[in-house]
């Protein structure tokens, strides 16, 4: 049964306790993702490269017990854009993991989610027209941006590079997420998650071999935080997201991803004893202000997903 829409906008009602038991977990898996990368005594393009390895070949196990026959017929274009959407998400993950590693978790995990302001800017750029309160909350989010890149300056060249990442890392999952968008309109979850986490793979297996980056002799506690996050970013957040998604307001799921923000910062400091400088609260608080603002006010036109 589709979301119920009540004379042409959307329903922004609370989801069924279903949807909201998936959605609390999926919340939960992502916002371990941030914590388990910095925990991890690991290359971050190695656990990057890792963790789309692994998520692949279990999408790719789910296509060939279900979806064979769809997977066979795909034509090429479909094929093409998923591979595209492959290669912006190895980017994603590129920038993002190595900028947990060299800021706060709460910094990054917060920048990373400029995705959602990118995402707005591109659909503006293809024509669309955002409503004026998007706008609002895209310059809310912008200048607390600048106040959290501006206390990590005073710390150090090390936490401010950490900060332009996960803000790179933003631009290019709003990429990604705009050609998936498209790329689902022609083809299934599982069909398009498969090709599009082997090429993001693929991608990463290159960057690490060309930059001589060990993919192996991990210890075991570090192999096991792999798979970790892999299953709770990777498998349970994602998969979980786009479960709920066919039932509930986007618009409702896009202010539940943004719990990750706080939901990071809280696991950073009780497992890492990790907290952000003072002097950057107040632009964390202004950033996610600002990309609720924003998702709130696009609803059904913005794609939906968490790339953590």
């Amino acid at each position: 049964m589709g979301r119920p829409i009540v004379r042409g906008r959307e329903n922004l009602a609370a989801p069924p306790a279903l949807d909201s038991a998936l959605l609390l977990i999926a919340v939960t898996g992502v916002s371990f993702s941030g914590p388990l990368i910095a925990a991890t005594v690991a290359p971050a393009l190695a656990i990057a490269f890792w963790r789309n390895a692994m998520g692949a070949g279990v999408t790719a196990l789910v296509v060939g017990v279900r979806h064979r026959a769809e997977f066979r017929e795909l034509d090429r274009r479909s094929v093409g854009i998923a591979v595209a959407a492959g290669v912006a998400l190895a980017a994603h993950f590129a920038t993002w993991v190595p900028s947990v590693t060299m800021t706060t978790v709460a910094s990054a995990t917060a920048l990373v989610s400029t995705q959602a302001i990118f995402v707005a800017l591109i659909a503006r750029w293809r024509g669309t027209d955002l409503p004026r309160l998007a706008w609002i909350g895209i310059v809310i989010a912008t200048v607390g941006t600048t106040l959290i890149t501006g206390a990590d300056l005073g710390i150090s060249g090390r936490a401010l590079a950490g900060d332009v990442l996960a803000v790179i890392g933003g631009l290019c999952a709003a990429i990604y997420v705009t050609i998936g968008s498209r790329a689902r309109e022609r083809m299934t979850t599982a069909s398009y998650t498969s090709i599009c986490y082997t090429v993001c793979a693929l991608v990463l297996l290159v960057v690490c071999l060309v930059g001589g980056v060990s993919l192996h002799g991990f210890s075991a506690n570090a192999w096991t935080k792999i798979v970790l996050v892999t299953v709770a970013a990777q498998l349970l957040g994602h998969s979980l997201i786009n479960v709920v998604l066919r039932s509930t307001s986007p618009t409702v799921v896009s202010l539940a991803i943004l719990l990750e923000t706080p939901g990071a910062g809280i696991v950073a400091y009780v497992w890492l004893h990790q907290r952000p400088p003072w002097t950057a609260i107040p632009g964390l608080v202004l950033l996610f202000a600002g990309l609720v603002v924003v998702a709130r006010s696009r609803g059904e036109d913005a794609p939906v997903e968490a790339v953590e």
